[in-house]
């Protein structure tokens, strides 16, 4: 399945946070697209996810309900499609052990990609929360190996719009911002939209099969007090540089109950070790720009002109319970 061949993909957390960018991705490169979504009857589904839903319907998605328990429900779905892609948030990692659980009964899907999309697990050692997530993803990855299912492993380092809300909080017109640490660590900030193009690519892409492709787009690497600069140019305003000391959040890291200890975290590998950048790409490595370099991209200077000018993602806010 080359070329202009379209493969049929399937999607388990299909309307979360980033799900949702790919699903409309597949579609827009013209997979025939079904979601496995939680029943509507589920008291965990937010109202939002309804409406979504009917968008993602309109646009020719096949929405199938069923949970993760129903093994056979899922294999039968499993047998319709040729991709199998896991967008399923923190809490429903380990669950991601009944989907290899349903591929190797199916039999026949030719890539999984399981639920990464952050940072490079097995490149990097974090705080001990931040770390515990790692591992539980490390260990999707090689049940993934083991059970001999060909795979490809995204790491699209941050979600740019999740963190520009998240860092400058436009909508709030504040007169301050947080930085951590020095706020020299180098981070790679990548547009949702684009991450999600690229993921459908490289989910259909032969060459990244049994590859881990790393999202280090060029143009995105900057640090926070750089990411500060730029929007302040932007603005024209001048914001107050607040600094939290990296011991100050190593110490919350280890106080806070979990999972609030989670996000400082991620925050201190992210932005004040800056791990995204700390190790050298291998021989094995994709970097997904070079996978296909004719392909555009939204630099974070032109997302932040989305934020200024366009209609921008509205904050959201990880769930990590």
């Amino acid at each position: 399945m080359e070329g202009g061949d379209k493969w049929k993909i399937l999607f388990f957390g299909g309307t979360g946070y980033i799900g949702k960018y790919m699903v409309r991705a597949s579609v827009a490169l013209g997979h025939p697209t079904t979601v496995y979504a939680r029943p509507l009857s589920s008291d965990s589904i937010p109202p939002t996810n309804l409406h979504l839903r009917d968008e993602l319907e309109a646009i020719g998605v096949t929405i199938v309900e069923g949970e993760l328990e129903e093994h056979e429900k899922m294999v039968s779905v499993m047998r319709e499609a040729d991709v199998v892609i896991s967008a399923l948030p923190y809490p429903l990692v380990p669950a991601q052990l009944k989907i290899i659980q349903a591929i190797k009964h199916a039999g026949n899907i030719k890539r999984f990609l399981p639920s990464d999309f952050g940072v490079e697990e097995d490149r990097i050692t974090a705080l001990p929360p931040f770390q515990a997530f790692l591992d539980k993803k490390k260990c999707i990855r090689r049940a993934t190996e083991a059970a001999g299912i060909p795979y490809t492993y995204v790491s699209a380092n941050c979600f740019g719009a999740y963190f520009i809300n998240y860092l400058l909080h436009p909508s709030e017109q504040r007169n301050d911002v947080l930085i951590f640490g020095t706020g020299d660590g180098k981070v790679v900030l990548n547009y949702e939209e684009d991450i999600a193009r690229y993921t459908i690519k490289v989910a259909c892409d032969p060459r990244a099969c049994n590859r881990v492709v790393i999202y280090r787009l060029p143009k995105n690497i900057l640090s926070q007090i750089e990411l500060t600069s730029l929007w302040e140019k932007k603005t024209g305003r001048t914001l107050e540089r607040v600094h939290i000391p990296e011991e100050e959040i190593v110490k919350l890291s280890q106080t806070l109950p979990d999972p609030q200890n989670i996000p400082l975290s991620i925050i201190h590998s992210v932005f004040v070790k800056g791990d995204l950048m700390s190790y050298e790409l291998k021989e094995d490595d994709i970097e997904v720009s070079r996978l296909y370099p004719d392909m555009d991209y939204t630099s974070i200077d032109q997302l932040l002109d989305i934020f200024l000018t366009g209609n921008p993602p509205p904050p959201a806010c990880a769930a990590f319970a």
